[in-house]
């Protein structure tokens, strides 16, 4: 009874296959929550790293799976897929340092915010995967809609200007507190807390700093999927390694979060690598009825090529005590 369930297809792999990410994901967090930060305290930067590079070696051994279950092509899609992820979502690092900046959430705290903001994107990036997905099937003419719209959004991060965005004045903030109750200061850990109201004096259920941190972030990595999610489909349409690179990336941004954060100025130029990136994707769509398919090999070759040079040109350029440096902040 149960052997063909498990070898039944399911968003064109089997069963047995998504079962396995998500038991893996499910021993990641289990791990992360029950073992490794089961008391609220602060993280330093060696731990992130080693934490993150823990993260970064079962993100590519689940690669090194795939490859030994679906072949060389998928694996490639896979890290490729992994690594603009992984890219992509630097920018996001930006924008959570903000949020944990102006809702004053103390280090100590930050993990459990992040931790279930982890858990939120596993099923928001599940609708937008399954979405793009049918999207996808049913008209396939939706991967030119991605190419181009990765391509402009490529062409605007390399010559446009981004203010910066001040988290305090934003309008989510603005009407978070005014649909919730929101206490005027943190409440420990917890995310909600009964108080007296102070008109009727029935208790109420009260949000803390901690929850509007927590639906800021998630509403921020709704955002940046949008970016994230067509460019994946652009390199592959099967929805398992889509899903998979994703999350696997957005897992191990979270370990590093700490220490990209400190560093995060040290990056600056990535940006631009990151454009080139997007635009080499959004074209290489159209490419493929002038030239055919672009092979895997050769779009993870460019891929890792612009990112690492993106990296190296910035670690050059914002080291200490450089004369004419390159910016130290990202706008």
């Amino acid at each position: 009874m149960l052997a063909p369930f498990i070898t039944t297809a399911f968003l064109g792999q089997p069963v047995w296959l998504w079962a396995a990410f998500i038991a893996v994901v499910i021993v990641l967090l289990a791990l992360d929550l029950g073992v490794l930060h089961r008391n609220d305290r602060e993280i330093g930067i060696r731990e992130s790293l080693w934490l993150s590079l823990g993260y970064i070696a079962i993100g590519l051994l689940f690669g090194g799976f795939i490859w030994w279950q679906l072949g060389a092509q998928p694996a490639t899609e896979y890290v490729t897929g992994y690594l603009i992820e992984k890219s992509l979502s630097l920018d996001n690092v930006f924008v959570i340092a903000s949020i944990f900046g102006a809702l004053a959430v103390p280090r100590a705290f930050q993990h459990r915010v992040l931790f279930w903001g982890i858990v939120g994107v596993l099923v928001l990036r599940a609708l937008m995967v399954g979405l793009g997905a049918a999207l996808v099937s049913q008209f396939e003419w939706m991967l030119f809609v991605f190419g181009l719209f990765l391509a402009a959004t490529g062409v605007k991060m390399l010559f446009g200007s981004k203010q910066a965005a001040h988290v305090e004045d934003s309008r989510l903030l603005r009407t978070i507190r005014r649909v919730l109750p929101v206490t005027e200061r943190l409440e420990g850990g917890a995310f909600v807390v009964r108080r007296a109201h102070p008109v009727s004096g029935k208790l109420t259920r009260y949000a803390t700093p901690l929850l509007v941190a927590l639906l800021m972030i998630e509403f921020a990595d709704l955002i940046f999927a949008v970016d994230s999610i067509p460019a994946i489909f652009s390199i592959t349409t099967d929805p398992f390694i889509v899903y998979t690179s994703n999350i696997f990336a957005v897992l191990g941004l979270r370990a590093l979060f700490f220490a990209l954060a400190a560093m995060a100025h040290r990056f600056y130029y990535l940006k631009h690598a990151l454009a080139l990136v997007l635009v080499f994707i959004g074209v290489k769509i159209f490419l493929v009825g002038i030239v055919g398919k672009i092979p895997a090999p050769l779009s993870l070759g460019v891929t890792m090529a612009l990112l690492i040079g993106g990296v190296v040109v910035s670690l050059i350029k914002t080291r200490p005590g450089k004369d004419g440096g390159g910016p130290l902040e990202a706008s």
